[in-house]
């Protein structure tokens, strides 16, 4: 027992020192194509300089690491096996008596704590930092409209060449777009407030607003009635779900709320849904990672070393990363439940997985 809890704690150091190695590495190689990909979009851009670029990529990482992060856990298990395998480290484990799934529990140990710290406290950081990231983009690379949902209904920002409207409304309904009731104050460039337009309802169709029965509450003057007024827009629906705050902007722990406000309204919650399902099924997937890098590392180093086992190792996360997303995005577009396309994968691999070291420790 003391054996067993002296290499446990050995391991579990092994593994942790190069699961930050490998994390560090990729992360910098991954911060070097971000930076390289905003240069390239801010050539025509002279506002965007190469401090808010180098700034703009930092605010990006945290979420391109999310999606490294089975890489990260997949290539930095192998080595770590690899290592102890060939300096027989694992042999003379195994011969005295500790099975494979021993040796392997401080790695899943590592692997399930680091995911949910990512989960519970990373997330919440980088959903801050890519919330940064949304705005400085829109601001000096996209010029997109925003949008801004809270529990008091929902915000739309537009503008044409003399003036800027914030709407607002506090239900949504969809095919037509309709904002019931919709309350919009009017600005001038500078600015400066010139009023505002009361309607019951306002409907998105052929780029304008068609707003019904509408009042007009200009400052410093009287009311004035209109049955219809159609305010031109480049709005559409497409660019009112994509201006929304992306998923990955929310907080986990924020994140039920908003999908709760999103249905109060009558907008569409697939997307959070499916992000925050995502996040509760990620620690499987990480785990499942550990279980194919034991199983190829183990195996693959009798059949000749490295080169075959990172081509594996290669192949198994470009295959589960690929099959993640065409699942997640079935589970986006409503073709499947949104349970079934956050947690099938993860399950999935974690099953194969475990079948494969059954297979290659007792097969």
């Amino acid at each position: 027992m003391i054996l067993v809890g002296t290499l446990t704690r050995y391991w579990g150091r092994h593994y942790a020192l190069w699961f930050l190695s490998f994390l560090a590495g990729l992360s910098g190689i991954v911060y070097l194509f971000e930076v390289a990909e905003l240069l390239r979009r801010a050539a025509n851009r002279p506002e965007a300089g190469l401090g808010l670029i180098l700034r703009m990529g930092l605010y990006k990482l945290p979420e391109t690491i999310e999606h490294i992060l089975p890489f990260v856990v997949l290539f930095s298990g192998m080595f770590v096996f690899w290592r102890l395998t060939r300096s027989n480290e694992l042999a003379v484990a195994r011969a005295a008596g500790i099975s494979a799934w021993q040796f392997l529990a401080p790695a899943l140990g590592v692997t399930f704590l680091f995911s949910f710290l990512n989960t519970t406290i990373v997330n919440p950081l980088g959903a801050s930092f890519n919330e940064r990231y949304q705005q400085l983009d829109s601001h000096y690379l996209q010029r997109a409209p925003t949008l801004e949902l809270t529990g008091a209904g929902l915000w739309l920002r537009q503008q044409d060449d003399s003036r800027r409207y914030l709407l607002h409304a506090d239900h949504v309904r969809l095919d037509p777009l309709v904002l019931a009731p919709l309350m919009a104050f009017v600005y001038d460039k500078q600015d400066r407030y010139l009023g505002r337009m009361d309607a019951p309802r306002a409907t998105l169709q052929n780029g304008e607003w068609k707003i019904e029965d509408v009042w007009f509450n200009w400052d410093q003057q009287d009311p004035q009635h209109q049955d219809i007024f159609y305010l031109p827009t480049s709005l559409t629906f497409g660019k009112i779900q994509e201006s929304m705050s992306p998923p990955n902007t929310i907080s986990f722990w924020n994140l039920p709320n908003f999908i709760r406000a999103l249905k109060a309204i009558g907008l569409p919650a697939t997307r959070h849904e499916l992000h925050f399902q995502e996040l509760l099924a990620r620690p499987i997937l990480l785990c499942a990672m550990v279980f194919f890098a034991a199983a190829f590392s183990l195996r693959l180093s009798r059949w000749g070393g490295m080169a075959s086992m990172a081509a594996a190792g290669l192949a198994v996360g470009s295959s589960v990363f690929t099959l993640n997303n065409v699942v997640t995005a079935l589970g986006a577009n409503q073709t499947l439940p949104v349970p079934l396309a956050a947690w099938a994968i993860p399950i999935a691999m974690l099953a194969l997985g475990n079948a494969a070291l059954l297979y290659m420790e007792d097969g």
